[in-house]
């Protein structure tokens, strides 16, 4: 049962859209509550990862860069390598998934991280999860595209007037 607190959390988290990913500690939080349920991702076109997918990788990404304008950033995430075999009976619940998450938690420096899932559809991309409801006996989750952006658009010249910030600035 949960308690009061984490119940909460998740209805405001279920119930909303977010401009953020997911954290790591979010999703093991709605597994944990819909241990039954059978997780789906949809991907930003509209397609779905298949149902019969495997959660074969729990990684840990740390990226140290610097910008066009000089500025050293870091950015860290969890990320998730689904695979999908031809055991089309094969359904992963949300228990076993959050299992899975928990084996790397000798890698993962914490819960705070935001979650990527890496899917090989032609190419290996990685989509943030963007938001999660419930329906029926699934646990829907929305994946997201990244996108590339100029992080020191003042030091480009991105941010002047007439400068078109859809296109590359640097």
């Amino acid at each position: 049962m949960l308690n009061r607190r984490v119940f909460s959390a998740l209805t405001t988290f279920l119930n909303r859209h977010i401009d953020r990913a997911m954290k790591l500690h979010e999703l093991k939080s709605l597994l944990r509550a819909h241990p039954t349920a059978f997780p789906q991702f949809n991907l930003p076109g509209g397609e779905q990862i298949p149902a019969h997918f495997h959660l074969t990788e729990v990684g840990y990404v740390s990226k140290k860069f610097v910008d066009c304008g000089g500025t050293f950033r870091d950015r860290e995430t969890c990320v998730l390598q689904t695979y999908v075999a031809e055991d089309f009976d094969h359904r992963l619940q949300a228990k076993r998934f959050a299992d899975i998450l928990d084996l790397g938690r000798s890698i993962l420096p914490g819960d705070d991280l935001e979650v990527e899932m890496e899917w090989d559809c032609c190419v290996i991309s990685q989509y943030p999860i963007d938001s999660a409801r419930v329906v029926d006996d699934r646990l829907e989750f929305q994946l997201v595209a990244r996108h590339t952006d100029c992080l020191a658009k003042q030091s480009c010249g991105c941010e002047s007037e007439g400068v078109n910030t859809s296109a590359v600035c640097c």
